[in-house]
């Protein structure tokens, strides 16, 4: 296990957290810890693009199992259909089970409850790839881990769970892991969070924003997680509801990144903002937030 993890995340999509994380991770690895940032927004990952990242380095098949059925054995008794929760097994009349490859999630529930044994039990698929990708930028150095999902894949938690388990070898020795997740508020988030112990929830003070935050806050707090808040584009909008939301959920910090012309170039040119204008104001603020975390997990 790497000496710290921390968790940044946000609920919705857009609201700024693989800004945040990128920005972070390139100010962190300045003051000389070592790092890995793991972007487990499977769907839709991105961090590799606003660090000027090209290619995706040493790709690795993410596997999970799949019920290759034995129809010599298969008897149509419906055991493995009844018992799948996805639909991802199907049967029409008399006619024996068909695997929906997409919609199996490789929970393994039919293997178990098949009295015949007609499924392998060494079935596999591939339902995406993780990276392993060293970043080298002005002064600072680090790795990045990505995991992707295939096209057309309905289940995120699997793709996850393999992409922040090869990220954990991967910071084994390293001062800190950085975890930056998906939108949303799923399993797939609570199972990147896991093992952190600090969190990071981004938001931006909009309707929608407070209505993420609060469903990211609940998360948090039934995991037990310490939170920090970040409001993001601050100065767009009211943010005593964000503010009040946060104390009522007993958040430990609240940042603001004020909203900026620079750092929306900066990310459409996919250079960080601390290296693309330093003296921006979110740019500065990026780096009082940076020192505080600094402090947490020097």
């Amino acid at each position: 296990m790497p000496r710290s993890v921390i968790g940044v995340t946000g609920g919705k999509g857009g609201t700024g957290k693989s800004f945040v994380a990128t920005n972070l991770a390139v100010l962190l690895a300045r003051r000389g810890l070592s790092l890995v940032l793991a972007d487990l927004d499977v769907e839709a990952p991105n961090d590799h693009l606003l660090l000027g990242v090209e290619r995706l380095e040493n790709e690795e098949p993410i596997e999970v199992f799949f019920p290759f059925i034995d129809y010599g054995k298969c008897t149509a008794c419906g055991a493995c259909a009844k018992a799948c929760d996805t639909g991802a097994i199907v049967m029409a009349k008399g006619r024996p089970p068909m695997v929906m490859p997409r919609l199996c999630s490789g929970c393994r529930a039919c293997l178990m409850v098949c009295p015949y044994k007609a499924i392998a039990e060494d079935g596999a698929r591939v339902m995406g790839y993780s990276y392993v990708t060293p970043v080298k930028l002005s002064g600072a150095g680090f790795t990045l881990v990505t995991g992707v999902l295939r096209e057309g894949e309905e289940h995120t938690p699997p793709a996850i769970v393999a992409a922040k388990r090869r990220a954990l070898r991967v910071a084994e020795n390293a001062d800190l892991l950085i975890v930056d997740t998906g939108a949303g508020t799923g399993n797939g988030i609570s199972a990147a969070l896991q093992e952190t112990s600090l969190v990071i929830a981004v938001t931006e003070p909009t309707p929608m924003g407070l209505h993420d935050l609060a469903a990211i806050l609940e998360i948090t707090k039934g995991m037990g997680k310490r939170t920090w808040v970040v409001v993001n584009r601050s100065g767009l909008g009211p943010e005593d509801k964000h503010l009040e939301l946060a104390r009522k959920h007993g958040v430990e910090r609240v940042f603001r990144i004020p909203f900026s012309k620079t750092a929306a170039l900066a990310y459409a040119r996919g250079v960080p903002l601390v290296d693309y204008d330093p003296h921006d104001p979110a740019a500065e603020a990026l780096q009082g937030l940076a020192e505080e975390v600094y402090r947490e997990v020097a």
